[in-house]
């Protein structure tokens, strides 16, 4: 088993990143990613997270599987256990049997959801306290959450996601520790909005950072890795006591990702108190 003893991420080097298909409503293949500046970007949110002090682990890139570099949608890790994705799309299905070896190799043990559920990693579940927060609808199913729920024997709070530009809930969503979270309200339905409302401090981002992916953000600490464009939020986690650091990103942004999605935190969330 890896040695977690600080902050652990794990992110895939974007040697065969390109926007190869079309699954979200930012990707076209008319608009390609530029690979020099995806590789800087890349780098040079690896070296800002080295520099806070986190471990970073690296899965080897294969060709064909461009969004192999999104890591955080290969599974929801949980202690030494790690619930792999079951991709909705077929040009990503391919993804899994390479992240499960990655994961074997590093010690941990691997679950595989029913094959009748879509689930797509920490994109989609994410912890706030001990409660599972779960987006759902566009690419998750809301029975894969009550599945995952029932095996970590926690309390899972389903959030429908209403805007397929923010088809993952880390795209509109981020705790920041487990009384504090960033959101974008337009992403959800009206019962989700409620059910975050249970969150004691919520922080609204506004409409123009959410499409530069605001929330999708890495949290280390105090620290808050986040994409390039989004001094309005910046200036609200510093009133809450946070330090944002801002790199850009917007090569990853054409594929419908940024910081976040780039990275899998492989020994816990900041904002997480697992069962």
């Amino acid at each position: 088993m890896l040695e977690l003893s600080r902050p652990t991420i794990l992110m895939c080097p974007p040697d065969f990143y390109g926007i190869e298909y079309e699954i979200n409503p930012w990707m076209s293949r008319s608009v390609p990613n530029d690979a020099v500046k995806s590789r800087e970007q890349w780098q040079a949110l690896h070296d800002l997270l080295v520099s806070l002090g986190v471990d970073v682990q690296l899965m080897e890139p294969v060709k064909g599987l461009p969004d192999l570099v999104f890591t955080a949608n290969a599974g929801l890790i949980w202690h030494d256990k790690v619930f792999l994705a079951a991709f909705r799309h077929t040009a990503r299905q391919g993804e899994t049997p390479v992240d499960a070896g990655w994961f074997q190799s590093a010690g941990f043990e691997t679950i595989s959801l029913p094959s009748s559920l879509n689930f797509e990693g920490a994109g989609d579940a994410l912890f706030c306290g001990d409660t599972l927060f779960a987006g759902y609808f566009v690419r998750s199913d809301a029975s894969a959450m009550q599945w995952l729920g029932a095996h970590m024997n926690c309390r899972v709070l389903p959030l429908q996601l209403v805007d397929h530009h923010f088809y993952h809930l880390d795209t509109c969503f981020c705790p920041l520790d487990t009384q504090t979270a960033l959101y974008f309200p337009p992403a959800f339905d009206d019962y989700a909005r409620r059910a975050l409302s249970h969150i004691p401090h919520l922080i609204p981002v506004q409409p123009e950072e959410a499409a530069r992916f605001a929330c999708n953000a890495v949290v280390v600490g105090h620290d808050v890795v986040m994409n390039t464009g989004c001094p309005q939020l910046e200036a609200d986690l510093i009133k809450h006591g946070f330090t944002p650091h801002s790199t850009p990103l917007d090569e990853f942004l054409k594929a419908g990702g940024s910081a976040k999605c780039l990275t899998l935190r492989l020994d816990g969330e900041e904002a997480a108190v697992w069962p």
